[in-house]
């Protein structure tokens, strides 16, 4: 045989040997992959079983070991229930994040309960006086009340004689007074408020201030694992 015949002949194989691999089916690389369906059927197949995609499959190197384990293929509302899952431990990580920050500037804020009802005190007080500032509106308003009876005693006989002016006075006095008295009532009710949140915050704070004032915890030998002595020498 010719020199070119020989050339000729081995571009054929090779050409053949390029369609051959260009044929084979996916997974021919020497995968197997293997389940057991809801029928507890087994399968085997050169590439992933659909039959087998709501379980788990295993991919299998043509000696039979395992080359990896292919978790089931998740459904839309699989998936969207794993986000939702997922997003609500993300939430709870991020709150026990953020308590624990509150937790430290809680306690950075207050080191001691005297700290404490430094603040409790100045928070009442400043209640107290926007109270005490209502209640001398209205005694100026007793005062200015005072004076207009004194000019309705002209008109005691016939009230409705009184000019508009003075009626009209004396109603804005006795509506300015209720409104004083509200603010007053709404104050004591900020006060309990006020009391209300120190009272949480305080009973928090004894719980950090003790977990602070704790010694650590120091791990002891059990007396059976302690070594023994060595023994006097004779």
């Amino acid at each position: 045989m010719s020199k070119s015949a020989w050339v000729t002949g081995g571009l054929v194989l090779l050409l053949m040997g390029a369609e051959f691999a260009a044929a084979q089916p996916q997974g021919a690389s020497g995968s197997i992959y293997t389940c057991v369906d809801r029928n507890g059927r087994r399968l085997t197949a050169d590439r992933p079983i659909p039959e087998c995609l709501d379980r788990e499959q295993r991919e299998l190197s043509p000696s039979g070991t395992t080359r990896r384990q292919i978790g089931p293929s998740l459904t839309e509302i699989e998936r969207t229930a794993l986000e939702a899952q997922r997003r609500k431990e993300a939430e709870e990580r991020a709150r026990v994040v953020e308590e624990r920050r509150r937790e430290r500037v809680l306690v950075a804020r207050y080191p001691d309960k005297a700290a404490h009802d430094v603040e409790r005190a100045a928070a009442i007080q400043l209640v107290d006086d926007v109270t005490a500032t209502a209640e001398k509106r209205i005694t100026e308003l007793q005062a200015e009340r005072k004076k207009l009876d004194v000019e309705m005693e002209f008109y005691k006989k016939d009230p409705n004689k009184a000019p508009m002016t003075l009626r009209r006075k004396m109603a804005e006095n006795e509506e300015i007074v209720a409104e004083q008295q509200r603010f007053i009532a709404g104050q004591d009710q900020e006060k309990r408020r006020v009391h209300a949140r120190f009272d949480t915050e305080l009973a928090q704070l004894r719980k950090l201030w003790d977990a602070q004032r704790s010694p650590p915890v120091i791990a002891t030998t059990p007396a059976s694992e302690t070594p023994a002595a060595p023994a006097a020498s004779r």
